[in-house]
């Protein structure tokens, strides 16, 4: 399994921005895909995941409510859309395919992309 992040950049807050995470390799249709994310000298946290199938969405409290989670299995591409940005959601995003439903801590996730970074103005 192959995942790769796409999609950051700069962003003024209050601004939106999609990031996509394309895979290739074969994922299973119960897996989840995560996104994390991880600012300088703080750990990797979790974001939000979905099914495979684009199904079941769960979100951190920090992000719910601005972002929202969604797949296109026949792109093999995971989206993250993210709106209302703030100043403290400035961080390397990274996406991440595991097996357990559910589960919010990176060790719970086998495969990871490169990150893309977000940076939001204030």
């Amino acid at each position: 399994v192959q995942l790769q992040a796409s999609g950051g950049g700069l962003v003024q807050a209050g601004g939106s921005l999609r990031l996509s995470c394309a895979a290739s390799g074969r994922i299973f249709s119960s897996w989840i895909i995560a996104w994390f994310r991880q600012a300088p000298g703080k750990e990797r946290q979790f974001v939000a995941a979905v099914r495979w199938t684009g199904n079941g969405p769960y979100y951190s409290d920090s992000v719910k409510g601005r972002f929202t989670i969604s797949g296109d299995n026949g792109k093999r591409t995971v989206y993250l859309q993210m709106s209302s940005l703030k100043p403290e959601d400035t961080a390397v995003y990274y996406c991440a395919a595991g097996p357990t439903y559910g589960a919010t801590l990176p060790v719970g996730y086998n495969y990871w992309g490169q990150g893309t970074q977000v940076t939001v103005s204030s």
